[in-house]
């Protein structure tokens, strides 16, 4: 990546009230807001982290977003997990540079970015889609913060019918009825293979728990994250008043071998 602002690049600005907006930078193009207008010129070929000002002499910060401020201001076709829950799906999955992992629900495509940046040039990722317009959605958000060269396919079709993908080493669910899923997982996956489902209701948690319990899946576990600020300015210290608390049920399981080896004598 360039040190400077490009055209085509993406890049966020924030205003004095902390207003955050994703722009996509074009030679001759321009920004409107409430604070004025700002040209797109006046920021390629500039470092990031540049101060700049409006036609009203307001002044607006421009950074390249991260991967958590892309997601809560992309474009949306479906509700996003946040990234207070992707940073511990990556971790509770293992998901590792070179996996082969199916990821099914791909919504906005938020969990994909994360894992595509994990898994490396040298994994693949398989996502699997019911809805074609979200499908489309999810692609064109992920490749506008990525790029276009990605280990990456899409299918537009539904997980409860089944698999095609096997010896997988992860399968991430964001899906209602996770637990039609799992006999499709125990063929997909390879042995010590991890399962991981995210779901808003405990309810739902429970169904899923329940199926596990009757599979060759096992160390099964399920945490909930949440996130507390604290507001900091000179001596007043204190947590925020509002927190980001319930999201979603993380729930992790792994593939285990149904044979037992015997004993040497």
């Amino acid at each position: 990546m360039s040190r400077e602002l490009q055209a085509g690049e993406r890049v966020l600005v924030v205003d004095t009230k902390k207003r955050r907006h994703l722009v996509t930078l074009v030679e001759g193009g321009e920004f409107h807001t409430h604070a004025g207008a700002m040209k797109h010129d006046d920021l390629i070929g500039h470092p990031e982290g540049i101060t700049v000002r409006t036609t009203k002499n307001q002044r607006l910060l421009v950074l390249r977003p991260t991967l958590g401020e892309y997601i809560l201001e992309m474009p949306r076709g479906a509700q996003v997990i946040y990234p207070k829950d992707i940073g511990p799906i990556l971790v509770l999955a293992d998901v590792f540079p070179g996996a082969r992992v199916l990821e099914s629900g791909i919504g906005s495509g938020a969990l994909t970015m994360a894992i595509l940046r994990s898994i490396g040039t040298h994994g693949r990722l398989y996502g699997y889609e019911i809805r074609d317009d979200f499908s489309k959605r999810a692609q064109e958000n992920v490749r506008a913060y990525l790029g276009d060269d990605l280990p990456f396919e899409v299918e537009v079709r539904d997980i409860y019918g089944g698999i095609d993908h096997v010896d997988l080493d992860r399968i991430l669910l964001d899906l209602p009825e996770p637990w039609q899923v799992v006999p499709h997982a125990e063929k997909a996956l390879r042995p010590g293979g991890i399962l991981l489902s995210y779901l808003p209701t405990i309810g739902q948690v429970m169904r899923l728990r329940e199926v596990l319990e009757t599979s060759n899946f096992g160390m099964a576990e399920t945490v909930e994250i949440l996130q507390r600020g604290w507001h900091i300015e000179g001596q007043s210290v204190r947590p925020d008043h509002r927190m980001v608390a319930h999201t979603g049920f993380l729930t992790t399981a792994r593939l285990l071998l149904a044979e037992e080896v015997p004993a040497e004598l």
